[in-house]
């Protein structure tokens, strides 16, 4: 594994999450190779929520909403945080137990499911914003030739109209989300469609995303996996985690893929 952490220009908006990222990093105590690993790629598949995206206000929102209706306490952004990752609803079913690996008896979960979904598709897209250096790297892999792939855990009625709101839908050329086939991450098959709909080989493709899920799809599929430390992990630290390289942005990441 190779850590990164390369000077770029930002916005003044920008600079802090950008900052965020590289103290994540530098909290580890190691230092960053001279020579990072590069990446030979045809193309990229790309997270949403923690990746792209800052979802997390949004999430909250609508999770607050729905628990006044069951006549519950509303939960705090960071606790919300620690529950995204494995779809709308495994959030729903740790919201309602409190636990990663709860699950609340149907009576309870169906009705609380529906009223998620009615405040979420409200909320979706509503505070979300891209995280510092999307654009740039998004732009910098697209004029290198890369396909673009999102892979999402996601809903595909709330995955769309996400990407329009945040006006990044025109960089991809290809959009799974989390019902769109019959598994979802950490299965591989998500990625491995992707590689089979573009034409790519695994090994000339690069996974980019922030959570466990996204490694453990990636290295089952036998993509490459780059990592950002600033997303939704359920609490863990990325530097946990099997990976290639962890990188403070995306326009880091997007800076040490070749095109093939």
């Amino acid at each position: 594994m190779v850590e990164v952490s390369q000077d770029v220009e930002r916005s003044a908006g920008a600079q802090a999450a950008g900052e965020a990222g590289k103290a994540a990093l530098a909290g580890s105590g190691r230092r960053a190779q001279p020579a990072p690993r590069r990446f030979p790629a045809a193309g990229a598949i790309i997270d949403l929520d923690g990746t792209l995206v800052d979802t997390a206000a949004d999430i909250t929102a609508a999770v607050n909403a729905m628990l006044a209706e069951l006549g519950r306490e509303a939960l705090p952004i960071a606790q919300v945080t620690g529950y995204v990752g494995r779809g709308a609803e495994v959030l729903v079913h740790r919201v309602l137990t409190g636990e990663l690996d709860g699950v609340a008896p149907a009576s309870e979960f169906n009705p609380a499911f529906d009223s998620f979904r009615a405040h979420y598709r409200r909320e979706n897209g509503v505070h979300s914003k891209t995280y510092p250096g999307v654009l740039e790297g998004l732009a910098i892999m697209r004029g290198r030739g890369l396909k673009l792939a999102v892979v999402t855990n996601k809903p595909s009625d709330f995955t769309l109209p996400l990407l329009a709101a945040a006006d990044i839908d025109s960089f991809f050329d290809l959009v799974v989300s989390g019902d769109t086939l019959a598994a979802k991450k950490p299965d591989p098959q998500p990625m491995l469609h992707v590689c089979q709909r573009f034409g790519i080989a695994p090994a000339q493709m690069v996974a980019i995303g922030d959570s466990a899920h996204d490694v453990h799809a990636a290295r089952a599929a036998g993509i490459p996996v780059i990592v950002v430390p600033y997303g939704y992990n359920e609490g863990r630290d990325v530097r946990e985690l099997d990976v290639d390289a962890i990188v403070p942005t995306l326009r880091e990441a997007a800076g040490l893929l070749d095109p093939v």
